[in-house]
C-alpha cells in the first residue's frame, strides 16, 4: 500500500523477496481509508493460516488504532502478521502473551496520541505568546479591509464588495467585523 510518493514497485520486489506469494498494492490511497479496493482484496484473499508479509505497518494501517484493531481482526481469523521492518510484528495474537503485546501496543499507541496531543497544545500556546497565529494569512490586506469598509459605508452589500475585491463573501464579513470591533478601541485608545 502506497502513497504517490513512495515507489510501490520497490516495496512490491521487497515482498516477492521475502516469500510473498500475491501483492497487493493500493496505489497512492491513504492506509487511512479503511476502504481501499486493493485492500479489500488481500483481506478476501487471507485464510486461516496464511501470513500476511508487510513492509511496515503504516503501509496498512494509517493510525495505531486502526493498527491494533488489524492485528486483532487477523488474530481471530488465524492469520499472522509479519512485518519486514518491524520484527517485533511477528505475534501469535491467538495466544495469551500474543494478546498482551497487543494490548502493550495499544498502551503505548494512546500514549503516544496524547504525547503529540499535548506538544501540539504547548507549542500553539507559546507560539501565541510570541504573537503568532496559526492559519493562513487572511486575503483580506489592510488595503482591502480599508476598500470594504468605505464601499459598505456607500451602502454596498457585502456580497457587491466581496465580488468587486474578489475574495469571498465570508472574509469581507468577518474584516468588517473585525473592523468595527476594533474601531471602538482605537477611538478610545
Amino acid at each position: 500500500m502506497s502513497t504517490r510518493e513512495q515507489n510501490p514497485a520497490a516495496q512490491e520486489a521487497e515482498l516477492r523477496a521475502a516469500g510473498a506469494v500475491r501483492v497487493f498494492v493500493d496505489d497512492g490511497e491513504s492506509s487511512r481509508i479503511t476502504d481501499r479496493p486493493q485492500w479489500r482484496a488481500c483481506m478476501d484473499y487471507l485464510r486461516p493460516g496464511d501470513t500476511l508479509v508487510i513492509r511496515a505497518l503504516d503501509r496498512i494501517a494509517g493510525t495505531e488504532q486502526m493498527a491494533i484493531e488489524l492485528i486483532r481482526d487477523l488474530g481471530r481469523r488465524g492469520v499472522r502478521l509479519r512485518s519486514l521492518t518491524e520484527p517485533f510484528l511477528d505475534v501469535d495474537t491467538s495466544t495469551p502473551m500474543g494478546e498482551a503485546i497487543v494490548g502493550i501496543l495499544a498502551v503505548l499507541a494512546q500514549l503516544r496520541v496524547a504525547t503529540i496531543r499535548e506538544n501540539t497544545r504547548l507549542g500553539l500556546a507559546h507560539a501565541r505568546t510570541q504573537g503568532r497565529v496559526g492559519g493562513r494569512p487572511s486575503v483580506m490586506t489592510p488595503e482591502r479591509t480599508a476598500a470594504a469598509v468605505q464601499m459598505r459605508e456607500n451602502g454596498d452589500s457585502i456580497v457587491h464588495i466581496a465580488r468587486v475585491l474578489g475574495v469571498g463573501k465570508s472574509s469581507v464579513a468577518r474584516a468588517l467585523a473585525k473592523n468595527d470591533q476594533d474601531a471602538p478601541a482605537e477611538a478610545t485608545g
